[in-house]
């Protein structure tokens, strides 16, 4: 019971809480690309580890239904029950793409980013229901796996934070990079250039002098 316990979290864990955030950065990643090879071989990459993340999920659904007691009374079996309907809802939304620039293309992409986005979120809060079911099970220590998929989870939220930003990173260090950097020896500079215009000739007084009393 143990090891099949264990080994269902991990099936779980990898397509739930790895593969569905992977593929979240993958396709944004994708998204920045001005069309060519590489953005081809994202697309096609996202759609491989899709596909596995489906074939590992059932995986784990066969092996619940098979091994244990499936009551439902609790959160855990409850959210991967509907977890299990919406990955595979998900993958025939995600085969049934249509063209660009089709009318229907807009509400298809929002479907399958809202469903994806959704499925990764719950996924990941079932992970930690998961490891505390099991710890409450089979009264074992969980600590150590709960530190490293939230460890796992943070690096992954930093990178899709970090995605946004490092376009105006590298845009702010152009626009800095552009400009002389102010500077004691720059300032002493401007100071005497200001001093040089405000102190008038002395010809010129005399001369407006003149003018004067002329």
């Amino acid at each position: 019971m143990k090891s099949d316990v264990a080994l269902h979290g991990v099936l779980l864990w990898v397509s739930l809480g790895f593969l569905a955030p992977l593929g979240i950065l993958i396709i944004r990643i994708s998204h920045r690309e001005e069309g060519g090879s590489r953005r081809k071989v994202l697309l096609y990459l996202h759609v491989i580890l899709q596909v596995l993340l489906v074939l590992l999920a059932t995986s784990g659904a066969i092996m619940s239904i098979k091994s244990f007691e499936n009551s439902f009374d609790n959160n855990h079996q409850r959210i991967g029950l509907a977890l299990y309907g919406a990955v595979w809802v998900q993958a025939v939304i995600g085969f049934l793409r249509p063209l660009r620039g089709s009318k229907r293309r807009s509400t298809w992409y929002f479907l399958h980013w809202i469903l994806g986005t959704l499925i990764s979120l719950v996924g990941i809060i079932n992970i930690y229901t998961g490891l505390e079911a099991y710890r409450k099970k089979i009264s074992a220590k969980t600590r150590i796996w709960t530190i490293l998929f939230t460890s796992q989870v943070s690096f992954m939220a930093f990178f899709y934070l970090f995605q946004d930003k490092w376009e105006y990173m590298q845009k702010q260090g152009v626009i800095l990079g552009n400009i002389e950097p102010i500077t004691p020896t720059n300032i002493t500079a401007q100071s005497d250039d200001t001093q040089k215009v405000l102190v008038p000739e002395p010809c010129a007084k005399r001369n407006a002098l003149r003018n004067l009393f002329d």
